[in-house]
């Protein structure tokens, strides 16, 4: 399934159960390069992706452990860590600098003009300031880019698809997120097509989430698209079971939602995303210029569904949807 611009895909994401794995000072290893990861939750909910992110150094010949040493720093939420995180980053000179989501990158880039950063971010970075352009991104600065906002609108279509009997929905927005209010002005646009309703719901912590939930019950909203930020995104443990509990079908944004019992799942393929992320930080330790890798747009998408949460529900996904998943978990 493809969607997007040319070849560059999502994000997100990167690192592998790397909760195990140490973090080597430069001490220890002088003439050896050192990446500095840094992550916006913990390293259970991104260990995922290290295998693809590894896929993606090893593809450029640099190997952990071998001739590149990795630090993953998880802020699980912790976004205040930040300024004082990137200083000592950059005070210890390490050779590259992968931020992951969009809080990260913003910092990296506020804090060092001259160590490589590579991004993954879910937003456009070109409005964001990140890159002067996709293609020639003009600074120490590269990385993928999701465009997750352009994906809202879709999520919405295949949710009404699911339940087309359903006219109002409800949408768990996280309103400190940059892409907050073009989300929802996508979204909106395609709940008027659909003649739909669609009730937004701002979260930013979990006192708000579990709040959110009750709200869409009085509301009587009856389903619920789970808008993609790291807030939101990074919650799938209690979300799910709140969406359960309350019996309302819900879209989430990625792949481990689905894998962990949410319904259905629709957004930029992550292990592809860690993969290319791995690649441009491979590439840049061996010689290339950030300024000359252009911005890697994610194409593919993925849809997973999950059947044991469908018949939970009560509900069965339609054989248009069936034919399309990407993956279905039985």
């Amino acid at each position: 399934m493809q969607f997007g611009r040319l070849k560059r895909r999502e994000f997100i994401s990167l690192l592998g159960g790397a909760a195990a794995w140490p973090l080597v000072a430069r001490a220890q290893q002088p003439s050896m390069p050192i990446v500095g990861l840094v992550a916006p939750r913990s390293p259970e909910e991104t260990a995922r992706l290290g295998a693809p992110f590894r896929k993606g150094l090893n593809e450029t010949g640099t190997i952990e452990g071998q001739n590149v040493m990795v630090e993953y720093h998880w802020l699980e939420g912790q976004y205040e860590r930040l300024p004082a995180l990137m200083a000592d980053l950059v005070r210890r000179q390490v050779t590259v600098i992968v931020a992951i989501s969009l809080g990260p990158a913003l910092a990296a880039k506020a804090t060092t003009q001259t160590i490589p950063i590579v991004f993954s971010v879910g937003s456009d970075p070109v409005k964001l300031g990140l890159v002067a352009s996709f293609n020639r991104p003009g600074s120490n600065v590269t990385g993928i880019s999701e465009l997750n906002n352009v994906l809202a609108a879709k999520q919405l279509e295949v949710l009404h698809e699911f339940v087309p009997k359903v006219t109002v929905i409800a949408m768990l927005v996280n309103p400190n997120n940059p892409n907050a209010a073009n989300d929802m002005s996508n979204v909106r646009a395609a709940a008027q097509t659909l003649g739909l309703q669609l009730k937004v719901l701002h979260v930013s912590n979990l006192h708000e989430t579990e709040a959110a939930f009750s709200t869409m019950v009085e509301q009587r909203a009856g389903a619920l698209l789970v808008g993609m930020s790291a807030f939101v995104g990074g919650l799938p443990d209690y979300i799910i079971p709140l969406a359960t509990r309350h019996s309302i079908p819900a879209i989430y944004p990625w792949r481990n939602h689905a894998v962990a019992g949410g319904l259905m799942s629709y957004g930029t393929d992550q292990a592809e995303t860690g993969r290319q992320v791995g690649v441009y930080t491979g590439r840049i330790i061996k010689g290339v210029k950030p300024a000359d890798l252009p911005v890697w747009e994610a194409v593919k998408v993925e849809l997973v569904l999950n059947l044991r949460t469908a018949k939970a529900l009560g509900l069965t996904f339609p054989l248009s949807l069936l034919g399309r998943a990407d993956e279905v978990i039985e």
